[in-house]
């Protein structure tokens, strides 16, 4: 007969505790109270980081961007963001910043809850619906085209005014910059296009256009003629309803220049219309003897028009601490965007309100020379 030995995987020496023992003694392996608890809380709240990452909210969110100067460089390229050929220029000292709002939550860029408790929480953050901020039928490409067009738009009218400014003739021309897809007007105008007439009526401004297309019910054709490398042609061109049910071409306007000298703006990937400001006082400061702004850090933000009237901006809060933080003094603030300025003024940056170029250049040359105390303020 064989002996069956009982085979323990305990060491030698060791004693296996008795029933008795493990019910008096702490349960082993079981979870106190405190412990489910803990785990409790620690599920739930990765549970809500989940959540909270994955669930996208019909929300924007606006922080301070960077600003860049327009007498530098741009990015590590080492290459002007102004450059000037066919007139002299001058050397420029300090500093003329544009200033930039970084925009999460439109289309292609959705935000979550962190996204939005965080920016709840940091005064130089703003959470908008995202409608207010995006038409909500525009795609990622089509903001990102009508930024692009409003960032040349901004230059064209940044240079006129300022090469005017030194005395230089600009003919100004309204021209087609762009062309929706809802158009049926391709195929008919190209994108460079100089509108010279609608209905036999010169196309003097943008204005001018949109009044005589209002004469028309949509889907009506109006004669144009147009300037096309050079050479005039006239078209049919079907109209198409508008916003509110105005009659439109369905194309974006924008304004054609006749220039006395090549001057070339590198903003690399930043869009929109609001630096047409400081790049005006760029262009001049470059134009011009001696330095527009001393050695002093100005930054500032403004659309400009074809007269050198100054507009307002979205995003100024966000501005004034992206250009503080930049280490700018002084700042140029849209007079029509003063009422949001208030209260919202980062310690050390002085703010002055401007509502043409010549006021914009006005305060810069101030600054300069350190008389600012009669200098308009928000």
């Amino acid at each position: 007969m064989r002996t069956i030995k009982r085979v323990s995987e305990d060491p030698p020496g060791t004693e296996l505790p008795t029933r008795a023992e493990l019910l008096e003694g702490e349960d082993r392996g079981r979870l106190s109270r405190g412990n489910k608890a803990v785990l409790a809380v620690f599920f739930f709240f990765l549970v809500v980081m989940v959540v909270g990452s994955v669930v996208h909210l019909p929300y924007a969110v606006m922080s301070p961007g960077p600003t860049q100067n327009t007498l530098g460089t741009s990015g590590n390229q080492d290459k002007p963001i102004i450059a000037i050929s066919g007139l002299p220029t001058y050397p420029t000292d300090g500093a003329l910043r544009f200033t930039t709002v970084r925009v999460e939550g439109g289309p292609g860029f959705p935000v979550d809850a962190w996204d939005i408790l965080q920016a709840w929480i940091d005064p130089a953050r703003d959470v908008l619906p995202v409608d207010q901020v995006f038409d909500p039928q525009v795609t990622q490409e089509q903001v990102a085209e009508e930024n692009a067009i409003q960032m040349e738009g901004s230059q064209e009218e940044a240079t006129a005014v300022a090469l005017r400014a030194i005395g230089k003739q600009v003919p100004t021309h309204v021209a087609i910059a762009g062309i929706t897809d809802s158009s049926k007007a391709k195929g008919l105008l190209e994108v460079g296009d100089r509108l010279d007439s609608i209905d036999d009526e010169p196309v003097e401004t943008t204005q001018t256009l949109r009044d005589e297309l209002q004469k028309k019910k949509p889907g009506e054709s109006v004669s144009m003629t147009v300037t096309r490398a050079g050479k005039k042609q006239t078209v049919d061109v079907p109209t198409v309803a508008g916003q509110g049910g105005r009659t439109a071409l369905g194309v974006l306007l924008g304004l054609d220049h006749d220039f006395p000298a090549t001057v070339t703006i590198d903003a690399g990937a930043i869009g929109g219309p609001s630096a047409g400001l400081m790049f005006s006082l760029g262009i001049y400061d470059k134009l011009t003897s001696g330095p527009l702004a001393g050695d002093h850090q100005v930054a500032g933000t403004g659309t400009i028009d074809d007269d050198g009237r100054v507009g307002p901006i979205g995003g100024i809060r966000q501005k004034l601490a992206g250009a503080r933080s930049d280490g700018a003094e002084f700042f140029l603030a849209p007079a029509d965007n003063c009422t949001e300025v208030v209260g919202h003024v980062p310690d050390g940056l002085d703010v002055f309100k401007v509502g043409t170029f010549d006021d914009a250049r006005t305060a810069v040359e101030a600054i300069a020379e350190g008389r600012t105390g009669s200098l308009p303020r928000c």
